[in-house]
């Protein structure tokens, strides 16, 4: 069993953590309430960039549903008339300078969530430790709005907008935080957030929007054919999930009638042929952010699931119109 199973279980399997975790999370949440407070009453000063930035972040660590939101986002201001960039951290990568990202980079050198962005959005994306500086890259290449994919708790940028996504399944655990539990921050955070997203789930608070992932499609590892995500109702296929919550994908295939096996690997796991192969002629089904690190040695039976943020009519237009609302203050104070 890896470390990260072990503590899946011991976060969100288990009522209490086991007691020597609980000091360490005494510890963990001093030392994340001291920096806080330290941004907070400007004892350490955050970088302020010359545009409005968007902070699309989570309180727990894994996967929350933050990346499609973020595309979800870069696709409605680019509709409207801005020319959003996306700034992220380049987990699973190697490089460790501050770089722009091509559709084309290798994402064992610069991570796989960064690749997958600047395929789905086609918008310029940046990677790096210092997001503050690889955000100034984007701004230089004329971007007008920055969209921060995680980065909730890097207050060393300052930020105009937080939204905040709760996975809707395994919400916060057993509530206690790292490393007795899945939580960064506690609970009281999300007080201070622009807007609360729901990922598979209904409203935790008043005011909260709920959000879902949808799948249509299947597409063709070899070649890129596109395939109806129906056609494999009602027959078996491995599946491969390198992210943060593998079984929401293997149950979202369920959903549609798909007879899953799966095989859950840790979040931005290095994929190796071994990986993806099994030995038979079935079909294995992955998930788009692992689909960008095996192209290589994909066979005619690999493909990967992409996955959309969808939200009602309502929820959209309020969740966009805070987004818009907290640009608009920002220009507005910027111009006076």
């Amino acid at each position: 069993m890896s470390v990260q199973s072990w503590l899946n279980g011991i976060w969100y399997e288990r009522g209490s953590p086991p007691w020597w975790l609980v000091p360490l999370s005494l510890l963990y949440g001093s030392v994340a309430a001291a920096r806080r407070v330290a941004y907070t009453k400007g004892l350490r000063r955050a970088s302020r960039l010359p545009c409005p930035v968007i902070v699309v972040g989570n309180l727990t660590v894994g996967g929350t549903g933050k990346t499609p939101l973020v595309c979800w986002l870069v696709a409605h201001l680019a509709e409207r008339g801005y020319k959003p960039g996306v700034v992220t951290r380049g987990y699973g990568g190697s490089a460790r300078d501050v770089r722009r990202i091509s559709a084309a980079d290798d994402p064992l050198v610069v991570g796989d969530e960064p690749v997958l962005l600047a395929r789905r959005t086609g918008a310029p994306v940046a990677v790096g430790r210092d997001r503050p500086a690889a955000a100034q890259l984007l701004v230089g290449d004329g971007c007008d709005v920055i969209v921060s994919d995680d980065g909730l708790q890097h207050y060393a940028m300052a930020r105009d907008c937080e939204v905040v996504v709760i996975d809707g399944d395994r919400r916060f655990g057993n509530g206690w935080l790292l490393p007795a539990g899945p939580m960064r921050e506690t609970r009281a955070r999300l007080d201070g957030a622009d807007a609360v997203v729901i990922n598979g789930g209904r409203a935790l608070r008043e005011g909260a929007l709920s959000m879902r992932l949808e799948a249509k499609t299947a597409v063709a590892l070899q070649g890129g054919a596109v395939r109806p995500l129906r056609t494999f109702a009602g027959t078996s296929v491995h599946a491969v999930a390198g992210i943060g919550n593998p079984e929401r994908f293997f149950n979202m295939l369920r959903s549609g009638g798909i007879e899953v096996a799966g095989r859950p690997l840790a979040d931005h796991a290095r994929l190796r042929r071994e990986d993806i192969e099994f030995g038979d002629d079935k079909s294995v089904l992955m998930t788009e952010k692992d689909a960008v690190k095996c192209a290589a040695f994909a066979g005619a039976q690999h493909w990967y699931v992409p996955v959309s943020a969808c939200f009602d009519g309502a929820e959209s237009a309020a969740l966009l119109g805070t987004v818009i609302d907290r640009i608009q203050k920002r220009d507005h104070v910027s111009q006076e």
